[in-house]
């Protein structure tokens, strides 16, 4: 199997974010997907595609991404990872349930012609 060794595996639907505290020396596999990685204290972020294996270099918060369906296979003592709820709703839908909140302000008015 792809994740033998591998501590966990997780399955990330797009959108779908991971806050991981004190990560540093987790190893990442990505076997499926693109992954958004970004650390505290790093301007740096990093794209990770399915074959790429990534370290975590430093402490503190690291933010995880899935940027489509992914699966990573992860190799640590201990992960606390906590998956961010996120609201993927896109303008058009935003528009869609506006637009009846308003719509009897924008009701024309109907004037005679001369």
């Amino acid at each position: 199997m792809v994740c033998d060794g591998y501590t966990e595996i997780w399955d990330l639907k797009s959108g779908e974010l991971l806050k991981l505290d004190g990560a540093r020396g987790t190893t990442l596999r990505v076997t499926r997907g693109t992954l958004w990685l970004t650390q505290e204290h790093d301007t740096r972020d990093f794209v990770l595609t399915a074959g790429d294996v990534y370290t975590i270099d430093r402490g503190g918060m690291t933010l995880v991404e899935a940027q489509s369906n992914a699966s990573v296979c992860v190799l640590a003592r201990y992960v606390d990872a906590v998956r961010v709820p996120t609201s993927r709703e896109t303008w058009v839908s935003r528009l869609r349930h506006w637009v009846p909140s308003v719509a009897p302000t924008l009701e024309r008015r109907r004037v005679p012609y001369f």
